[in-house]
């Protein structure tokens, strides 16, 4: 049975290898390890491996683990559908929020974010496949939602999220992961701020890496195969 340590220096390689051919360094991209369902003690083993940042997709699984653990070295990002009733929780507890695609949303969060905690860390979820199972905005939408994020008192507007429909080859991936760059990219013009690019996750994570991601979102490859039937009892988001 691999360990997570082993597991990480394989996607850390990964990374590398994916930099590496498109001429970027590494340390460019952050490595977001993907923990839902994963128990506390997964990710203790992963800290002490050298991860230190996290994503969960479940609320309240999420606040119980950061209580849990009580790491201030530990950055977390919430990366999942947010639902208006459990706002303050993420506001509260977390430390990104992946998942803005409402401005109702980014008002709860800014109204409900503690004012001895440092703004909370917003990305603008596009819905760039256009997929109606998914969460998300249009492109078209972006500079509304972006000029009105980036108003709000209490968050800081850092960038974009998106996950691509699957796409079965590299061609593909890479053309829709440009078309994120290219609105990060303008993004970035109007706001100094604005600094990442959450896109990518194991199946296209090199297209991402290639079209300019900062921020790759990695779950199973480091902690094994999810238990969703186990964590449907222990979560309710």
């Amino acid at each position: 049975m691999t360990s997570i340590k082993h597991n990480l220096q394989q996607v850390q390689q990964r990374i590398s290898a994916a930099a590496a051919q498109c001429g970027r360094c590494p340390q460019e991209i952050t490595l977001l390890a993907v923990s839902k369902t994963k128990p506390a003690s997964a990710i203790e083993e992963a800290v002490a491996a050298g991860q230190h940042c996290f994503g969960e997709n479940y609320v309240q699984e999420g606040v119980d683990k950061i209580q849990l653990l009580a790491n201030p070295d530990l950055v977390w990002h919430f990366i999942g559908p947010l639902q208006s009733n459990k706002s303050r929780l993420v506001a509260e507890n977390f430390d990104w929020c992946h998942t803005v695609d409402r401005l109702r949303i980014a008002e709860r969060l800014s109204q409900q974010r503690p004012d001895p905690l440092p703004p909370l860390n917003v990305l603008i979820q596009i819905n760039i496949s256009a997929e109606q199972s998914k969460s998300g905005i249009m492109l078209a939408e972006l500079p509304a939602l972006a000029q009105q994020i980036a108003a709000l008192p209490r968050l800081k507007l850092r960038g974009l999220m998106a996950i691509p429909a699957p796409q079965d080859d590299y061609a593909s991936q890479l053309a829709v992961c440009q078309q994120m760059a290219a609105a990060f990219k303008q993004l970035q013009q109007q706001y100094p701020g604005v600094d990442t690019l959450s896109l990518g996750m194991s199946d296209d994570m090199d297209a991402a890496i290639a079209a300019g991601s900062n921020m790759v979102r990695i779950g199973t490859a480091i902690f094994g195969a999810r238990d969703y039937v186990s964590a449907a009892a222990t979560h309710n988001n």
